[in-house]
C-alpha cells in the first residue's frame, strides 16, 4: 500500500495516542509528517523521538528537536505534502488547525466534537468549496457513516446510543455533592476527562446530535437518542422500508480511527479487540429520562436556534467542565452555569467561522470570569 502522509493534531491526548497505536501496527502505511500537542511535553518528546516528524507544534517551545521544525499548527495541517489530518485536539482550540486543513482541501479525520458544534454548517460548506473531505472519527457518527456506506436511498432516522454516563442510576437531586473523581468513572469507555464529564451530564450526546445534523445533512427531528448500557451498538440507521442497520463493536476508539485512516479499505489488525456476542450477552435499550440530564435539552434547544448559539454552548461547556474539575462549581451547577452564559449572549444569526470562534472564546472567558472569585468547593 502507498504510505499516507499523516498529521496528528492533539497527539498526546487519548485519541492522538490511539492514532499512533494504529501507526505502530502498520509501520509501512504511514509517514508521520507532523505532530501537534499541548502541555504533556515529556510524552510529546517521546513521540517525536519515535516517529521522527518533520514538523512539530506544542505550547512549550522546543525549537528544533530531533531535526523537526516547530511551526504553527495551522501551517502543519495545511502543508502541501500532507494527505490526511487527524483532528484529535480537545475542545474549541481544535478549530483553527481543522479549518486550515479544510481550506487546504485535505482529508480531515475529525474526532473533535466541538469543531462541528461551533460551526458545523459553515465548515461543511467550506469543505465543499475547497474539495476537502471530513471523515467522522467520533464513535457514534463513525457508526452512522459506516451504516450508510453502499446505501442509495436516504435514511429515515438515525438512532444514537448513550451509556448514560457515570450517574445513570441516580436522580439529578442526588448528585449535589458528587466529586470529579466520581464523574470520571465512566461505566464502559476510557476517555479523556472533559468528554467523560460531558458523558455524565449527557452534554456529549447533545453535541453528537449536532454533529450528526451537519455531517449527514439530516434534520434534528430525524435523530433519536436512547440509553444502551452496554455501549456495544454505537449507532443505528433506519431506512424508509423499516430496515434498521446497527454498528456493533468493542468500546475501543482504535476501530473508528483505523477505519478513517484507511478508508475505503479495511485491514486486519490483530492488536484490536474483537466483538464476542456470546461473552457480551444481552443488549438492552431504554428511553432517555430528560429529568436526569438537563444539559441535553438545554443544548439542543439553543443549537436549533442557529447562529452563534452553538459556538457559545461549546465555549461555555468547556469552561463549566473545567470549573467543575477544579472544584469551583458543583456537577449539578453545570447546566445553570452554561445557561447563564447563554442568557448573556447576543447572537449573530448570519455568522462566519470567525464569528463562531470569537463567540466560543467569549463564552469561555465570560463563564470563567463569573466564577473567578468563587471559593473552592
Amino acid at each position: 500500500m502507498d504510505r499516507k502522509r499523516l498529521v496528528i493534531l492533539g497527539s498526546t491526548g487519548s485519541v492522538g495516542r490511539q492514532t499512533l497505536d494504529i501507526v505502530r501496527a502498520f509501520p509501512d502505511a504511514f509517514d508521520v509528517v507532523g505532530l501537534c500537542a499541548g502541555k504533556n511535553l515529556d510524552l510529546f518528546k517521546d513521540q517525536v523521538d519515535e516517529f521522527n516528524p518533520r514538523y512539530i507544534n506544542t505550547v512549550a517551545s522546543l525549537g528544533i528537536h530531533n531535526g523537526a521544525s516547530q511551526i504553527p499548527a495551522e501551517e502543519i495541517a495545511s502543508l502541501p505534502e500532507v494527505d490526511i489530518v487527524m483532528g484529535a485536539t480537545v475542545g474549541c482550540a481544535g478549530m483553527g488547525p481543522a479549518l486550515a486543513a479544510i481550506d487546504a482541501g485535505k482529508t480531515l479525520a475529525l474526532a473533535n466534537k466541538e469543531v462541528i458544534v461551533m460551526a458545523g454548517e459553515v465548515l461543511v460548506r467550506r469543505a465543499s468549496e475547497s474539495g476537502a473531505t471530513i471523515l467522522p472519527v467520533d464513535s457514534e457518527p463513525s457508526a452512522i457513516w459506516q451504516c450508510l456506506e453502499g446505501e442509495e436511498t436516504p435514511p429515515a432516522k438515525f438512532i444514537i446510543t448513550a451509556s448514560g454516563g457515570a450517574f445513570r442510576d441516580r436522580t439529578w437531586e442526588s448528585l449535589h455533592d458528587v466529586t470529579p473523581a466520581e464523574a470520571l468513572k465512566h461505566p464502559t469507555w476510557t476517555m479523556g476527562a472533559k468528554i467523560t464529564v460531558d458523558s455524565a451530564s449527557l452534554m456529549n450526546k447533545a453535541f453528537e446530535v449536532i454533529e450528526t445534523r451537519w455531517l449527514f445533512d439530516i434534520p434534528y427531528e430525524q435523530i433519536d437518542v436512547l440509553i444502551h448500557r452496554q455501549s456495544i451498538i454505537h449507532s443505528m440507521v433506519e431506512f424508509v422500508d423499516g430496515t434498521v442497520k446497527a454498528h456493533l463493536g468493542p468500546t475501543d476508539m482504535r476501530h473508528p480511527i483505523q477505519y478513517a485512516l484507511f478508508y475505503p479499505a479495511r485491514y486486519e489488525n490483530p492488536t484490536l479487540p474483537r466483538f464476542d456476542p456470546v461473552k457480551t450477552g444481552s443488549l438492552t435499550f431504554e428511553a432517555m429520562d430528560p429529568s436526569l440530564y438537563p444539559c441535553f435539552e438545554l443544548t439542543l434547544d439553543y443549537a436549533k436556534r442557529g447562529g452563534t448559539w452553538s459556538a457559545v454552548l461549546a465555549g461555555a461547556d468547556e469552561a463549566a467542565v473545567s470549573l467543575f474539575l477544579d472544584g469551583r462549581i458543583r456537577f449539578t451547577e453545570i447546566p445553570d452555569v452554561v445557561a447563564s452564559t447563554l442568557a448573556a449572549h447576543s447572537p449573530i444569526m448570519e455568522h462566519s467561522i470567525e464569528d463562531a470562534i470569537q463567540a466560543a472564546a467569549w463564552a469561555t472567558e465570560h463563564t470563567l470570569a463569573q466564577h473567578s472569585a468563587g471559593a473552592t468547593i
